[in-house]
């Protein structure tokens, strides 16, 4: 079986757009035209009342006057031929609206991942005319990564984060914030700290990563700061972060996005398959994470 790498990420979902509208979205996609491509969703499967609930679909790339090479029986002879809505290639998804989670899978000179987010992102909004819609795809960090990461910063001097309301997900050690952004009928907030000298800000970001992945259920001492807040938000894909450092006197960038978590699964799938192993990866990300419903 062939396999290829499936990328774990959320549907921040804004303005109108809600689970149903993003999934008729889905079903009844528009077709949006980047360069001398097309792009839209293709074979679609809707399973969403089902026992398991999930969207699968493949987001396709096309050309309008695509050109084939047949052969011409009479003369013999190779000839070039017109061959409209020539497809350029696709790449399988899908949604689960439990997590607002989506796993879609990165393809080499195809749809790579950061093409497919934007892709998605554009469908979506033409779908409904660009009429106060607006949807993202943000990528889930590996904790464990991302702690790694972390550990090898000898000072932080910078934290930025730009995160969005979670739905239907949040995380308790993030729930200050998410009961902030409630209270302020907030649709994004961004967060960002800096200092330069000295030891740098004072921050427990490495420390609640690190004690989250060993028991789910600790427990830290009082509210978590704001933007240690923001940047777990941002790294449970609710946003985006990134953490500016120092490591063995170099200047070090870490974005949340640098660690997105992935896992391996067929290039053709059955869609039950992938929708119950993309289930059971989003499962694990909660539990370790101690996510809750609202």
């Amino acid at each position: 079986m062939r396999r290829g790498r499936y990328y774990l990420g959320r549907v921040i979902k804004l303005g109108i757009l809600d689970q149903d509208k993003l999934m008729n979205a889905i079903a009844e996609a528009a077709t949006i035209s980047v360069g001398k491509s097309r792009w839209t969703i293709t074979n679609v499967y809707d399973q969403r009342d089902a026992e398991l609930p999930f969207v699968y679909a493949k987001l396709a790339k096309f050309s309008h006057d695509g050109h084939v090479t047949v052969v011409d029986t009479s003369t013999k002879s190779e000839i070039d031929a017109l061959a409209p809505n020539l497809l350029l290639a696709s790449t399988p998804f899908i949604y689960l609206p439990e997590y607002s989670g989506i796993a879609y899978m990165h393809l080499w000179n195809g749809v790579e991942n950061d093409v497919f987010t934007r892709r998605f992102k554009s469908i979506i909004e033409a779908t409904y005319d660009h009429f106060f819609v607006h949807c993202t795809v943000e990528p889930v960090a590996d904790y464990r990564a991302f702690s790694f990461k972390l550990r090898g910063l000898q000072r932080i001097r910078e934290l930025a984060a730009r995160v969005h309301p979670p739905n239907p997900l949040f995380g308790r050690l993030w729930g200050s914030l998410n009961r902030y952004i409630k209270k302020r009928n907030a649709s994004e907030v961004s967060v960002r700290e800096t200092q330069d000298e000295g030891a740098g800000l004072i921050t427990q970001l490495t420390h609640l990563v690190e004690s989250i992945l060993e028991n789910p259920h600790y427990e830290p001492d009082g509210e978590v700061p704001i933007a240690d807040a923001a940047m777990l938000m941002a790294a449970d894909g609710y946003g985006t972060g990134r953490v500016v450092g120092d490591q063995d006197g170099e200047e070090v960038v870490i974005k949340t996005s640098d660690t997105q978590k992935s896992f391996l699964f067929s290039k053709e799938p059955n869609p039950e398959a992938l929708a119950k192993e993309a289930h059971k990866h989003f499962g694990r990300i909660s539990k370790e994470r101690d996510m809750t419903h609202e």
